[in-house]
């Protein structure tokens, strides 16, 4: 038995014998001894060591030999890696193909995997940086520029405030001439928009924003701003114009209105027939818009090649058609490879074109004139394309597509020589392979690719146009737009792009994440919310860094809101009235459902009052709120009258909601001549004493009047004579304003050096007893802790400048050259008023400043000598 043993170590020892090294010691330990020896090695160690010899060293102590590991290594051949386990013979084809196959696999995984690595990592950044970009941006309009620095307006504004934050009210820089330009002539079409609500008709905003556009530019972003507005035309079947208020065009007026038309639909359940026939339209009408933008090129493109076109007089559709292919597909004295020649016509390219152009008709008679050469060709189209074009949504019966799908299955999918026009007519009809979105030498252009997926749309299958969408959204703005600065590219046709699949939010989002076309952007929402194609998200959804809010259980939403709120305070200061018009197309979207139409009519309130308490003011601030005429009659504001834009029902809610609000923001701004305007607007006549009362209470205490402070006071004068003729808020706090006043005037004679009137204004205040009965001081004393604060806190002032008039006119008579017995009594009488104010002071249950007690002492002293 121990033969066997040591013959079966002998034999295991033999197995490694070639590894083997005669200069290390062999290990004869047993599994025990290994374990100890294993921890006694760990337990000297108190961390890792960075030291190469020092590891080999311990390493060979317990018999592991680096050297030969890391020599191992260095000289890894990894070329056999992916070599078959089991070697292949020559002649082992299938073993070959499998092998093959397999590592063809692995590579197309491997592959796959490092794309999607990239593609992670370059999205992964391009949202980083659009997140920056967009809170940079909100950081640089809360601080009122996008560039670092700070603007004039933000300089006026905090002087006006001191310094004090204002309803977030920064405002940004002021804009170029060409951008004011192009503002301007929008600004016009939203006054008329408006102007049409408030009479309750329909108003052709989309075709404004196009001339509007057109008017002040042609450069090619503009010419690209007009195209999505005309795209959003024929989406929403919008009328091209309304002529004015008359006879002719009553019917007009009259005819049902276009504002909130597809907000239903939109708005609502997805899913819904509503929801289908709108994505139906939207393809139509997207589809419609490249075709008339295709045929507008066609005829600029004869113009300029008149002599190649060979047009002659004939003005038809079909002759047009003709001089374009001969244009387009003839060089040379032949036509282009493929071209299929019927009937010496290039036929088939010919009635492509005509579909191409919205001319289906037209090409359905073209396709007659040629039967029977097409029956030759092509039995059966003739029947399929008229089925075809007669069908109201382009879309064949199941027996007409399952027999074009043999036909182009048969001898049209794997032929190398097929004409491509004819190609795409077959998938066209029968919408046949939707998922090669591509044609060679027919969609050339993106315009002409996109309108060939919009014409292979169907609702019932594939997706329909939300299918669409997605695949359009997985390309990203930079295929369609390409990267800014770079040749070729041009803003807004990535926006254009996602009208036409019914993104409409995301496409005004596109639009505003660039400077040149933030104005595009706003007004390309409005025109959206005008038709009810904008769907807005709920206040707590919102975001502060970016209008577009997405989210993975809802459809896109955008906050109008935000977006005009950012437009308009470049120039709220400076023309608030236009500001106003586009805070009113807030309401829009006043009907959408859950709550959020309340919270943006609400949102437009806001507006509101942040644009009053920023307005400059004078006479164009009156036209914005109301005022008050000589006679003291009520004049209505601009916001008055357009109070059913903000959905405000009555004046109640008006004076609720806009004025007393505005009021509070604006005395919270220190902007108290407006806050006390807005209380008297809003017929709050007692928070307008009130407020007066502590305006004047702040401007008495000040050591030096400024012109703010001047037109408190003139405001408080204009209000208290209107109100004492009245007879409005009767009590204390009138009461107070007067004295107040009485107190500025005495100031003022002071200064001017009339102390004997500024004497007769402090009496007539009636604020110090001055008759030096003592028991009638004691009780005003006690009496004095029940006026209003305003009086109270000003108790200081009034006994320091009281005792100044003292001595002023002490030291006026004393030096005077009255008879002796008059000037002697005045000094007696000035002396009894004087010890009467020490009195007073005494008994007053107020801790004043010991400053103030010894300098009254000191004057009363001057005065008794």
């Amino acid at each position: 038995m121990a033969a066997d043993l040591s013959a079966l170590l002998n034999a295991s020892k033999a197995l490694t014998s070639h590894l083997s090294r005669p200069d290390l010691p062999s290990v004869n330990l047993s599994l025990d001894q290994i374990e100890a020896q294993s921890r006694r090695l760990v337990s000297r160690q108190p961390g890792t060591s960075a030291d190469t010899s020092r590891a080999n060293y311990l390493l060979a102590q317990a018999h592991v030999d680096a050297s030969a590991l890391s020599n191992s290594i260095a000289h890894l051949n990894t070329q056999s890696t992916f070599s078959p386990l089991q070697a292949l013979q020559d002649t082992d084809v299938a073993g070959y193909l499998r092998h093959a196959h397999e590592q063809n696999l692995i590579s197309t995984i491997e592959e796959g995997r490092r794309e999607t690595q990239e593609e992670f990592y370059r999205v992964l950044e391009d949202r980083s940086r659009r997140d920056w970009e967009a809170r940079k941006k909100r950081v640089f309009e809360q601080l009122g520029a996008r560039v670092g620095g700070e603007n004039r307006a933000v300089a006026e504004l905090k002087k006006s405030t001191h310094g004090k934050s204002l309803l977030s009210t920064s405002v940004g820089p002021s804009p170029n001439l060409q951008m004011q330009s192009k503002m301007m002539a929008y600004d016009r079409v939203v006054a008329e928009l408006n102007t049409a609500r408030l009479r309750g008709t329909s108003f052709p905003v989309v075709h404004a924003f196009v001339r509007a556009a057109s008017s002040v530019s042609s450069d090619p972003q503009t010419l690209q701003t007009a195209q999505n507005f005309h795209i959003l035309s024929k989406i929403t079947g919008e009328p091209p114009s309304l002529p004015p208020v008359s006879h002719a065009g009553a019917h007009i007026l009259n005819a049902p209105l276009m504002e909130r038309k597809f907000a239903r639909a939109h708005l609502g359940d997805p899913e819904s027939r509503d929801a289908i026939e709108l994505r139906r339209q939207i393809a139509k009408g997207a589809r419609e818009a490249l075709e008339e933008q295709y045929m507008d090129v066609l005829e600029r493109t004869l113009q300029a090649r008149a002599t190649e076109a060979r047009l002659g007089g004939d003005p038809s559709v079909a002759n047009k058609i003709r001089a374009y292919v001969l244009v387009r597909h003839y060089r040379g004295g032949q036509w282009d490879d493929r071209i299929d020649i019927v009937a010496g016509q290039p036929l088939w390219a010919k009635l492509f074109y005509l579909v191409r152009t919205g001319n289906a008709e037209a090409a359905l008679e073209e396709a007659t004139k040629f039967q029977s050469a097409i029956e030759h060709r092509e039995s059966n189209f003739l029947s399929h394309f008229r089925a075809w074009v007669e069908s109201p949504d382009r879309r064949l019966p199941k027996p007409h597509r399952d027999q074009l799908h043999a036909a182009y299955n048969a001898h049209m999918l794997h032929s190398s020589s097929a004409d491509p026009f004819k190609l795409a007519l077959y998938k066209l009809m029968g919408k046949i392979d939707p998922a090669r979105r591509s044609v060679p030498q027919v969609t050339v252009t993106t315009e002409d690719w996109l309108w060939f997926q919009l014409a292979m749309v169907d609702e019932d299958e594939f997706g329909g146009l939300r299918g669409l969408a997605e695949v359009l959204l997985s390309y990203g703005e930079r295929h369609f737009d390409g990267v800014p600065g770079q040749k070729g590219s041009k803003r807004g046709v990535w926006a254009g792009v996602l009208l036409m699949c019914g993104q409409f939010e995301r496409a005004v989002a596109a639009l505003w994440d660039h400077p040149e076309t933030e104005v595009e952007a706003v007004h390309l929402a409005i025109a959206l919310a005008y038709h009810g194609l904008l769907r807005v998200p709920s206040r707590a959804e919102t975001s502060d860094v970016t209008p577009l809010t997405l989210s993975p259980v809802s459809s896109p939403a955008l906050s109008l809101s935000t977006l005009i709120w950012r437009y308009v305070r470049q120039f709220v200061k400076m023309d608030a009235r236009e500001a106003l018009q586009y805070v009113y197309c807030v309401c829009l979207s006043s009907d959408q459902p859950g709550g959020v139409g309340k919270e943006q009519v609400e949102n437009a309130w806001e507006l509101v009052r942040r644009i009053i308490v920023l307005a400059n003011t004078g006479a164009a601030w009156e036209e914005l709120v109301g005022g008050f005429r000589p006679d003291g009659t009520r004049f209505p504001g601009a916001i008055e009258q357009s109070a059913p834009l903000l959905k405000l029902e009555d004046s109640r809610e008006y004076n609720e909601h806009i004025l007393i609000r505005a009021a509070k923001s604006s005395e919270e701004a220190d902007r108290i001549p407006e806050a006390i305007k807005l209380y008297n607007l809003a017929g709050d006549y007692a928070t307008v004493i009130g407020v007066l009362a502590h305006a004047l209470g702040n401007t008495i205490a000040q050591p030096s009047i400024d012109e703010k402070a001047r037109a408190i006071e003139r405001t408080a004068a204009d209000i208290l004579r209107h109100y004492e003729r009245t007879n409005r808020a009767v009590g204390k706090e009138r009461d107070a304003v007067v004295r107040l006043l009485r107190v500025r005037e005495a100031m003022d004679a002071k200064d001017a050096g009339r102390v004997e009137t500024a004497l007769e204004l402090m009496e007539s205040t009636d604020l110090i007893p001055m008759d030096a009965d003592v028991a009638k001081i004691t009780k005003r004393a006690e009496e004095f802790r029940e006026l209003p604060d305003a009086l109270q806190r000003n108790l200081q002032t009034f006994l320091t400048l009281t005792m100044d008039i003292l001595a002023a006119v002490h030291q006026k008579v004393k030096n005077s050259s009255l008879p002796d017995v008059l000037r002697q009594s005045t000094l007696a009488s000035l002396r009894k008023k004087s010890r009467s104010l020490i009195i007073f002071a005494g008994n007053l249950k107020y801790r004043m400043s010991p400053d103030v007690y010894s300098y009254l002492a000191r004057l009363d002293v001057e005065i008794a000598l």
